[in-house]
């Protein structure tokens, strides 16, 4: 579908085949919907331009469902459709995200203007200005941006963890924002006037690592002209940032371990131990504890490490929260390249929320930088987002024609994960979607060996 493609949502069928007739003379796509529950089933499968939507209906609301539509894509505007004795349903309709509301009977002319209106791509504007705002009052997380259940408990744990001096091992895949969260423990710790200090346990050979670490004395080792101090002493009484912890060798794992330990440094060539107050934050994309199980990280610094353990979820975990983080990001690369980009179209915004996101934030990130820097207009559209393939923006679909050779079991799970993943992690509205009862995914899910609470 194009951004040209208009949904329908009424359950007055003849209203609704008329309204498809008349707009399909006028140039647009229209696919139709007879109920409430049915247009937000539609809009979470499909791409759509614009949604028309009669306000009362049997099933669902528009009022509902209209807020449902604009949790899934904030960009994609929605018109309603009202009696004229609804109208201060449809004002209030407007303050929760409607694009504009017409009057039935429908005056066609002044349809025909709205529509022809809202895919001039005038209609961003306003959409952009919301989530604008809503970025401006989140201050507090430094960039740690979104609303979705899992950040919302990741969110809390830094505010619970933030305050005290436990060490925090923070794990995650690559791109998802580990120092970003690290930074985050730190700026809102009792320690946050003392110095932050991060260093890359990846990026520096072993035999200098100790060295950066801990400091040296004068002659310690050839090209050791000077004293010089470690990162440990550098960070007395603040933060210290371990990252990619995983790449560090054994040997290196029992001098950390020590300090951790003691409290205390043995630069490089000194017989002299320094005390030290710092806080230990370390971050890593691998399994520390299956490596201390394989005996390739030491199971004493695990446990040292890991007082409190944050794991940053994927953002393929979290869609709902790619809106606001591409607005951010939008904003950011706008200014940066001087560029007069006021928002996403719909079908862009759809694009990126289907996309799977192997890269994360941080992939995100570059994306939205590229289109930026690639748009033909004032708005980012789905050409822009050429590098994205239409099959690996719908990976739902995909997954469906590939289960060939496969247990019905196996089936059954790919089907209620990959629905449970599309409600966001609701499971009232996961077993909604699938036609079971709630007590029925529960019991599923626990055989699956995910967390049923």
């Amino acid at each position: 579908m194009s951004d040209k493609t208009v949904l329908v949502v009424d359950d007055d069928t003849a209203h609704a085949t008329m309204l498809r007739t008349l707009m399909k003379g006028w140039g647009y796509a229209v696919q139709v919907a007879p109920d409430g529950d049915d247009g937000v089933d539609a809009v979470t499968n499909s791409p759509f331009g614009l949604v028309l939507m009669d306000m009362k209906m049997v099933k669902m609301s528009g009022m509902d469902a209209l807020a449902k539509i604009h949790a899934f894509n904030p960009a994609l505007p929605v018109i309603i459709m009202t009696a004229y004795s609804s109208v201060d349903t449809a004002v209030r309709a407007l303050k929760i995200g409607a694009y504009d509301y017409l009057t039935k009977p429908l005056d066609f002319d002044k349809l025909k203007l709205t529509v022809d209106r809202v895919f001039e791509r005038l209609y961003l504007k306003n959409e952009n200005q919301d989530l604008k705002k809503q970025l401006e009052t989140s201050t507090f997380h430094h960039d740690i941006l979104g609303k979705s259940p899992v950040m919302k408990a990741l969110l809390d744990t830094i505010h619970m963890v933030a305050p005290t001096d436990a060490n925090v091992l923070v794990t995650g895949e690559s791109g998802t924002g580990k120092e970003l969260v690290a930074a985050a423990l730190h700026n809102n710790s009792m320690r946050r006037q003392h110095p932050y200090i991060r260093i890359n346990c990846a990026a520096i050979t072993e035999t200098l690592l100790e060295s950066e670490l801990f400091g040296h004395e004068r002659g310690a080792f050839t090209g050791a002209d000077k004293k010089r101090k470690g990162k440990f002493l550098l960070a007395d009484k603040g933060s210290i940032l371990l990252d990619e912890i995983g790449e560090m060798s054994l040997a290196m794992q029992a001098k950390l371990l020590r300090v951790i330990q003691e409290k205390e440094i043995a630069p490089v060539g000194s017989e002299q131990s320094l005390a030290v107050d710092v806080r230990v934050i370390a971050a890593t994309n691998r399994d520390l504890k299956e490596m201390s199980a394989k005996k390739t990280f030491r199971e004493d610094l695990y446990y040292r490490l890991n007082v409190v353990h944050i794991d940053i979820p994927p953002l393929r975990r979290r869609p709902e929260d790619i809106p606001e983080l591409a607005i951010h990001f939008l904003d950011e690369f706008a200014r940066k390249n001087r560029r007069d980009i006021k928002g996403f179209s719909p079908n862009a915004m759809d694009t990126l929320i289907r996309y799977e996101w192997p890269g994360n934030v941080r992939e995100l990130m570059n994306a939205v930088e590229r289109g930026v820097v690639m748009a033909r207009t004032d708005y980012l559209c789905r050409p822009d987002l050429s590098f994205i393939s239409d099959e690996e923006a719908e990976p739902a679909r995909n997954a469906e024609l590939n289960l060939e050779n496969i247990a019905l079991a196996k089936v059954e799970e790919r089907a209620i994960l990959s629905t449970l993943a599309a409600a966001g992690g609701n499971k009232s509205e996961a077993a909604r979607r699938l036609g079971i009862t709630r007590k029925t995914l529960l019991k599923k899910l626990k055989l699956y060996g995910d967390d049923a609470d």
